[in-house]
């Protein structure tokens, strides 16, 4: 029995395989899965970003100032 809501294996594979889940066919965009970091729909390939997890947009914002930091060195 799952107490905590988390989604079997079932449904997560069915989210990752879902084209409605990709903007542009790219970028995962799931808000019922709410994992940061999905396996991309080829799992060999690793994985992906969850864009509708809030905290996306704060790793983003994170990474792209520690480029811009290493850029100015």
């Amino acid at each position: 029995m799952n107490f905590n809501n988390d989604p079997n294996e079932e449904t997560k594979n069915k989210w990752s395989n879902d084209p409605n889940n990709l903007i542009l066919g790219f970028f995962y965009y799931n808000p019922k899965d709410t994992r940061l970091f999905p396996r991309k729909r080829i799992k060999a390939l690793g994985w992906t970003i969850n864009f509708a997890n809030p905290n996306s947009v704060f790793l983003i914002l994170i990474v792209i100032a520690i480029i811009l930091i290493a850029v100015e060195h």
